[in-house]
């Protein structure tokens, strides 16, 4: 049995060719070549495709409501912050409903490793637009265009000084495999930005499409200029580029939480008398 075969889950619901499906393969080889096993890891996900992740997945998993995947990965993380923590999110769920707990998990620095299945529109919902929709593109919801300039959220990331920021595309596995298995072993927040061309609803940004545009990151490139990163974060044209983006090691917030210094909550002694205490102070 190949290894990566540990962390299937139920048979994918997605639609024939869904650039998701490469997202969850790359997934479990990243994992497995990793060395790690389904009961050592957490996913969490929110609402939409990308939210179904889990449930196609063998290991402890939390789906939550739209938007709010980031605060349960970040209440999971610093409940037992030994236990590896992966978020997975739409461009949608994650940069529209989710935006201000996406800028305030980079801020922090929390552990915890975001894998956005970017397809440039809400897959879920009928296919309008989402905030990396691009100008000019056609939905069912703006069938005059979409008016609204296009989010880019590897440049914020950048802009936010996030710890780890990688670019990856669904249809490149082995790229993103890695790209994955980086951001796990990565001390502090990390953002895996990934194509996932929508094969129903974006007729625009297609498997085609990015394949004439992506191209890896020069083997001389040093992510850990922050300038060049932003100004590579920028490239969106004729040539995208993929790949880890930018890096910086900086302390993780589960570092600067006294609470933990002794072990992760889950393993401290409870001491129900503070608690009652606690309580009091209320009545």
């Amino acid at each position: 049995m190949d290894a990566s075969d540990e962390f299937k889950g139920q048979k994918p619901a997605w639609c024939p060719g869904c650039g998701n499906f490469g997202i969850l393969t790359a997934w479990r080889r990243a994992m497995a070549d990793l060395g790690l096993k389904p009961h050592q890891l957490t996913v969490v996900s929110g609402i939409g495709q990308s939210g179904k992740f889990p449930h196609y997945t063998q290991c402890n998993t939390f789906n939550g409501l739209h938007g709010r995947t980031l605060p349960v990965a970040t209440g999971i993380r610093l409940a037992n912050h030994e236990m590896p923590v992966a978020a997975f999110a739409g461009d949608g769920d994650c940069y529209g409903e989710g935006g201000n707990h996406f800028l305030h998990a980079m801020r922090r620095n929390i552990n915890v490793k975001l894998f956005v299945h970017d397809n440039q529109v809400y897959g879920l919902t009928k296919g309008q637009a989402s905030p990396t929709s691009v100008v000019g593109m056609k939905t069912p919801v703006q069938p005059e265009g979409v008016l609204s300039d296009e989010m880019n959220p590897v440049a914020l990331a950048v802009a936010m000084d996030c710890s780890f920021v990688a670019r990856g595309f669904a249809g490149d596995l082995d790229q993103l495999a890695e790209l994955m298995k980086a951001a796990m072993e990565h001390r502090g927040f990390s953002l895996v930005d990934i194509f996932q061309p929508c094969v129903t609803f974006n007729r625009l940004n297609t498997y085609q499409w990015y394949r004439e545009r992506v191209r890896p990151l020069e083997a001389e490139y040093d992510p850990g200029d922050r300038v060049t990163a932003w100004q590579r974060a920028l490239e969106f044209e004729d040539t995208i580029p993929t790949g880890i983006l930018y890096r910086h090691e900086r302390p993780t917030y589960e570092e600067r939480v006294a609470a933990l210094a002794a072990g992760p909550l889950v393993k401290q002694p409870f001491d129900a008398s503070k608690l009652a205490a606690a309580f009091r102070e209320f009545y």
